[in-house]
């Protein structure tokens, strides 16, 4: 069965070309860039299985975050099809849907519900999602207090849980220390394994091609590879290498 789809999908915003922040501080005077195209997508075509996963790579202003938005069906595309089967949660900002001045488990209840969770189940998956994240005590401490990696195992843990079918992560992988992240990757993997399907946008080219099934890469909205992640994380970095933009396949 298949969980998402895309079908020649293309997305534009607007006819005035867009500028990215050096353009916009020395001057207009490049005609052509990254972000000089009208077209944030154009003809994007793909498919995930269930129980499959996908890394979307490619550099800033390539139309990753279009697409990730397009899943989530907060735009909506000027042409093509985009199909999602199953309950779909997602994490694309760590720390995203969480309050300051709430406790850690006030913000459980918090961001469960923002993901769709209800109250029933939220509980019943609260001690499994504290125990994940190791807070201990602190988990009764405000988020002010915390460190950036105690929030972003909040966060994690807290859509790790979550009984969705499809999981969206944006450039999240790295949270917490060393131990923190491989866990992180074996339930991920563990997600994928009981049928979940995951889409990944994210630079770090090593995670990719040790967590997904399948890459695509996206260059100005369009597709310049697909399929084994090994082969197109080859050919994405060959290309940056050549080009002189190795610093984003650095990842």
């Amino acid at each position: 069965m298949i969980a998402v789809r895309c079908e020649s999908v293309s997305k534009s915003y607007s006819r005035t070309p867009v500028l990215g922040i050096k353009e916009l501080l020395v001057g207009r005077h490049r005609r052509v860039g990254r972000f000089t195209r009208k077209a944030a997508l154009h003809d994007v075509s793909f498919q995930v299985a269930r129980g499959r996963s996908i890394g979307i790579i490619g550099q800033n202003g390539s139309g990753k975050s279009t697409l990730l938005g397009l899943l989530l069906g907060v735009i909506r595309p000027d042409r093509g099809r985009v199909a999602l089967a199953g309950r779909v949660a997602t994490l694309l900002a760590l720390g995203a849907g969480f309050h300051p001045e709430l406790t850690g488990r006030q913000n459980i209840f918090l961001y469960g519900s923002i993901l769709g969770m209800s109250l029933r189940e939220i509980r019943a998956r609260f001690d499994e999602i504290v125990a994940f994240s190791e807070l201990g005590d602190a988990v009764d401490d405000p988020l002010r207090t915390y460190s950036s990696g105690m929030t972003a195992r909040l966060g994690f843990s807290t859509v790790a849980h979550t009984p969705a079918e499809i999981l969206l992560i944006d450039e999240v992988l790295a949270v917490g220390d060393l131990q923190f992240q491989q866990k992180c990757a074996v339930k991920l993997s563990q997600f994928t394994r009981d049928g979940g399907t995951l889409v990944i946008v994210s630079h770090d080219l090593n995670a990719v091609e040790r967590l997904c099934d399948d890459a695509l890469w996206l260059h100005e909205g369009r597709v310049l590879a697909s399929g084994n992640p090994r082969q197109v994380v080859a050919a994405y970095v060959g290309w940056c290498q050549g080009t002189g933009a190795g610093e984003t396949a650095a990842g």
